[in-house]
């Protein structure tokens, strides 16, 4: 972990004689505060953290990035006045930090510790798709490396810092989730994290809303690959299926590898069959050499999350037996949670985010099962021009698929609609307004061998239909 001394350098470019005290975690909530840490406190909408500053500091917080002035009380070494070691006077712990800006000094933090770091780094990005990818890799990468990965959602500005801040020196590997809301964000993330590995899962129409289309979200999504170094060091590793990113080749100097289920990619696989709630076989190819696989993990659209870990793993030295193992024994599961009620029916809960690419991959998912099959189906939210689109392809397949449909929210009106218009019938239709109300109309309709989908944009809440349903249960 980091030391003051770190903090100073990386702040003022000026080096203290001593190394300071060494510092457990950097975290952004004071409640996570543990001995010896370091808080930042970012300023925000809703919460400022520097209102929690004397919260950390109760919790064993040793130092507080700042860009307030703070209460008298409080020991203050400020950075903005500092020229020289001579003007270093360190207070007596717990103390702030006064810079102009915490979150600037967050990010300037992180790229001067990434570049201490001896590791490399893969990052990820794409619509669909990069948090499985993100844990399934370093799962593979584990096989061979000390790795570590961004936890949750520190997929973002403040994120990211926070996850290469937490980083011990003894990692040798690092798998970065990179999110894209606006036109430059993944190359400042590649400014601070310097991947020399970049991932793209697929370009499709999530965040359309603001990034405005297809074509400027894959805009936005290639500038991790033009941000990796040059071949050997750098690997661009790509989905061929995809034509937005089998286009990225030509916008990067680093070496490509491509997958996809076309045989014409360098990694790619076949003969792929849904086995259920036990997960799925294919067979997979890789430079003349082929293996068929079992891997417990649940829907055959997630054979791409499959060979994404693959690619990483052989771009960076593992064996087919390494590769093999890591995918086979992998605890790594899609978002999508199988329970099992009292009375006989299987909920899948896949609530945490929605779009129709994701959607109908659960779909699929929900078609391979036995049983009475009903679909829980909400509004997919920021689509932008795509939104009719993708709502009423969520609907037709969906009356492909299930024997009831029950839509949720005002866009659920649509994929309701265009469920009717291609052969669903009215009566096996529901639409309601919110989670709570689909909850209801389940809790008193369920039978033993219903097989129910909950899928939606988390805006929805549709969390809480599962929880409602266990507990009723």
């Amino acid at each position: 972990m980091i030391t003051l001394n770190d903090i100073v350098q990386a702040l003022t470019n000026i080096q203290m004689a001593q190394p300071g005290a060494l510092l457990t975690e950097a975290v952004i909530d004071s409640r996570k505060a543990i001995p010896g840490s370091l808080f930042i406190a970012l300023p925000g909408e809703n919460s400022d953290g520097h209102r929690f500053v004397a919260s950390a500091f109760k919790n064993g917080a040793q130092i507080a990035l700042v860009q307030q002035d703070m209460p008298d009380e409080m020991r203050i070494l400020d950075l903005r006045t500092v020229a020289s070691t001579a003007d270093l006077s360190i207070p007596e712990k717990p103390f702030c930090l006064r810079v102009d800006d915490s979150l600037k000094a967050l990010q300037d933090l992180a790229r001067y510790w990434r570049r201490k770091l001896s590791l490399r780094v893969v990052g990820i990005t794409g619509s669909v798709g990069k948090s499985s990818t993100k844990e399934l890799t370093a799962e593979v990468l584990a096989r061979k490396f000390h790795t570590y990965r961004n936890p949750g959602n520190y997929n973002n500005e403040i994120g990211l810092p926070l996850t290469i801040l937490n980083l011990g020196s003894g990692y040798e590997r690092l798998v970065a989730e990179m999110g894209f809301y606006y036109p430059g964000e993944i190359t400042f993330l590649c400014d601070i994290a310097q991947p020399e590995i970049g991932v793209v899962t697929n370009i499709g129409t999530v965040h359309a809303e603001r990034a405005g289309s297809q074509e400027a979200i894959a805009k936005g999504k290639s500038e991790l690959v033009q941000a990796l170094p040059a071949a050997p060091e750098g690997v661009a590793i790509l989905n061929y299926d995809d034509p937005y990113v089998r286009a990225m080749a030509d916008q990067t100097q680093a070496d490509v590898l491509f997958y996809g289920l076309d045989a014409n990619a360098h990694l790619w696989a076949d003969e792929i069959q849904g086995c259920g709630l036990k997960g799925i076989q294919f067979r997979m190819h890789y430079q003349g050499k082929s293996v068929r696989m079992e891997v417990p993990i649940l829907g055959r659209h997630s054979v791409q999350t499959i060979l994404r870990a693959a690619a990483v793993g052989f771009s960076e030295g593992l064996t087919w037996q390494e590769v093999t193992d890591g995918l086979a024994h992998s605890n790594t599961q899609l978002r999508l949670v199988a329970v099992q009620t009292n009375n006989g029916a299987l909920i899948l809960d896949d609530a945490y985010n929605a779009t129709p690419e994701s959607t109908l991959a659960a779909l699929d998912l929900l078609d391979e099962l036995k049983g009475q099959k009903i679909a829980v189906l909400g509004d997919m939210l920021e689509l932008g021009q795509y939104e009719k689109e993708g709502h009423e392809l969520v609907g037709q397949r969906a009356a492909q698929v299930v024997q009831h449909l029950i839509a949720v929210g005002p866009r659920g009106r649509t994929i309701a609609d265009s469920a009717q218009q291609v052969g669903l019938a009215p009566t096996a239709i529901t639409w309601v307004e919110d989670a709570l109300q689909a909850a209801d109309v389940l809790k008193y309709n369920l039978r033993a061998g219903d097989v129910v989908l909950i899928k939606g944009s988390h805006g929805l809440r549709m969390d809480r239909i599962a929880a409602i349903l266990e507990e009723n249960a």
